[in-house]
C-alpha cells in the first residue's frame, strides 16, 4: 500500500507521476524516464507498492538480450535495498550514498510505502562526485569537415560550433574530465589551426596532444598514428554529439564483460502507423501486428577500445570504425554494446538536430 501522509505531497506527486504498472513494457518505462527526466520509476499494482525499476535495470536487461517489449515484471528485483522507518536518518543516507540512489523508498514494517527520499534534497553535487574516478586517455576525432552544418562550418571547424556558452568540444571534454580523464589526443585536419588557436586561448587549459591526418583516413584510421603511445583502454569520441551517460558505467561494463571494444548505443524506437503483415510461401499471412514499435540500437560515436585494437588499424589507409568492428569479430573478439536512452543522447550532425540541441541546453 501507499500510506504517505498528506503533508508529504511532493513525494506522493512524484510517485504518481513516475510510476508504472507491472505489465508496462520496458520500452514504455524507458520513454517515461526520458519524459520525466528521472532514472527511477515506482512499480505499482493499483495502490500497492511493488518495487522500483531503474535505468540501470533496463540497460542490463538490454545487454542480456531481453526484449524491450517484455513487461517490467520480468526484470523487477524483489531484493532491492530500501529504507525503513525503524532506521535512523544517518543509516538511510549511508545506503543512498553507497548505492548512489536517485530516490530511496521508505517502507514500514509491513512493506507499505510511507515516504520517498530524493538525492537532490539531501546531498549536493560534490557528494555525487565522490564516486571513484578513472583516468583513461580520450581520443577526440576532430578532423572532419562538418559538411552537413554548412555554411557555419565554412567559417569554423565543427568542434568549435557553440552549444550554450561553450563549444561542443569543451562540453565533451568537460564530461570526460568530470569522471577523471585528463589526457586528450586530438585527431585534426580541417581548419586545425583555428582549433589549436582556440584551445590555446582558453582560461581552462586542457592537456591535449594533437596528431594530424595528412589526408582523410576515415572514422578511425588516424588512430593508427597512436601506436605505442597508448597502453591502456581508452575512449574514442566524435565531435558532434553529447551524451548524458556517466561513462564510468560504460567502462565498468567493458571490463566486466571482457570486451575488446564497447560501443555506446542509443535505443531508438519508431512507431509504424500501419498494421504490419507477415507472410510465408504463396503469400499466406502468418502474423499481423497492429502499429508496432520497431526498436534499434544506434551507434552514438563513442567507444572504449583496448590498446591492442590500435594494432588492427592499418597505417596510412582510409579505415572506418565499422571495419575495425568486423575485424575484431572475425578473430573471435568481443564487441559489446552499452545502451542509453533516446533523450540522453543529443546529436548535432545536421541543422535540425543542432537547432533542437541548442534549444534544450
Amino acid at each position: 500500500m501507499i500510506t504517505m501522509k498528506k503533508d508529504n505531497s511532493k513525494a506522493f506527486e512524484t510517485v504518481q507521476r513516475c510510476s508504472v504498472s507491472l505489465d508496462t513494457s520496458l520500452l514504455d518505462a524507458m520513454k517515461l524516464m526520458d519524459e520525466t527526466k528521472v532514472k527511477t520509476l515506482f512499480v505499482l499494482r493499483e495502490d500497492s507498492f511493488e518495487g522500483i525499476v531503474t535505468l540501470g535495470d533496463i540497460q542490463r536487461a538490454i545487454i542480456n538480450n531481453i526484449a524491450l517489449s517484455e513487461p517490467v515484471s520480468k526484470i523487477l528485483d524483489r531484493n532491492k535495498i530500501y529504507g525503513y522507518i525503524s532506521e535512523g536518518e544517518d543509516a538511510i543516507k549511508e545506503k543512498m550514498r553507497r548505492m548512489r540512489a536517485e530516490a530511496m523508498p521508505i517502507l514500514d514494517e509491513e512493506g507499505n510505502l510511507v515516504d520517498v527520499w530524493f538525492w537532490k534534497d539531501l546531498f549536493n553535487k560534490a557528494d555525487l562526485a565522490k564516486r571513484e574516478k578513472i583516468d583513461l586517455p580520450v581520443v577526440i576525432m576532430a578532423g572532419g569537415k562538418g559538411t552537413r552544418l554548412k555554411p557555419l562550418t565554412n567559417v569554423i571547424p565543427k568542434p568549435l560550433v557553440p552549444v550554450g556558452d561553450k563549444t561542443i568540444l569543451e562540453v565533451i571534454m568537460d564530461q570526460f574530465e568530470a569522471i577523471g580523464c585528463t589526457k586528450f589526443y586530438m585527431s585534426v585536419n580541417y581548419k586545425s589551426d583555428l582549433l589549436r588557436y582556440y584551445l590555446d586561448q582558453l582560461e581552462h587549459r586542457y592537456d591535449v596532444e594533437f596528431f594530424e591526418e595528412e589526408q582523410p583516413l576515415g572514422t578511425i584510421g588516424s588512430v593508427s598514428l597512436l601506436k605505442d603511445r597508448i597502453t591502456t583502454p581508452f575512449f574514442v569520441s566524435n565531435c558532434d554529439s553529447i551524451n548524458e551517460q556517466d561513462y564510468r558505467d560504460v567502462y565498468d561494463y567493458h571490463c566486466n564483460n571482457h570486451n575488446d571494444m564497447t560501443i555506446v548505443t542509443m535505443v531508438k524506437s519508431f512507431k509504424i502507423p500501419y498494421g504490419v503483415i507477415e507472410t510465408s510461401e504463396d503469400g499466406l499471412m502468418t502474423n499481423l501486428r497492429e502499429k508496432p514499435d520497431l526498436t534499434f540500437q544506434v551507434n552514438t560515436g563513442v567507444y572504449i577500445l583496448n590498446p591492442e585494437c590500435i594494432d588492427e588499424i592499418p597505417e596510412g589507409e582510409f579505415f572506418h570504425i565499422t571495419q575495425l568492428m568486423e575485424r575484431i569479430k572475425a578473430r573471435g573478439g568481443r564487441v559489446g554494446c552499452f545502451p542509453v536512452s533516446e533523450h540522453a543522447w543529443k546529436d548535432m550532425g545536421e541543422w535540425p538536430e543542432y537547432l533542437k540541441m541548442i534549444d534544450v541546453l
